[in-house]
């Protein structure tokens, strides 16, 4: 689809990207999720300090996606479970 020159807006400062177009949209709702998430600890702890928002920031996004990964590591190892023991009622049966 090719590239895109665009502008992201987080916490009053813009910046200039070049993106796939395919990214564009997910791109952008990620600037805004970052600027809610901002907003929200704004009001929540009532702190003005840029840098310590964004730091803010950052800790929950990578403590969000560290618990995804949990989770997704937890449903693999119960698929590969049920999946071998399918594979065990199986073989059984062919057995027979």
């Amino acid at each position: 689809m090719g590239e895109l020159s665009i502008k992201i807006r987080i916490s009053d400062r813009e910046y200039p990207m070049r993106v796939d177009a395919s990214e564009e949209e997910q791109i952008r709702a990620a600037g805004k999720l970052i600027n809610e998430k901002l907003k929200r600890f704004r009001e929540q702890f009532g702190i003005d300090d840029k840098q310590d928002l964004l730091s803010m920031a950052v800790i929950d996004t990578v403590m969000d996606t560290l618990k995804s990964g949990q989770r997704l590591t937890e449903k693999d190892s119960i698929l590969q479970n049920k999946i071998e023991h399918i594979d065990h009622i199986l073989s059984e049966a062919l057995a027979l």
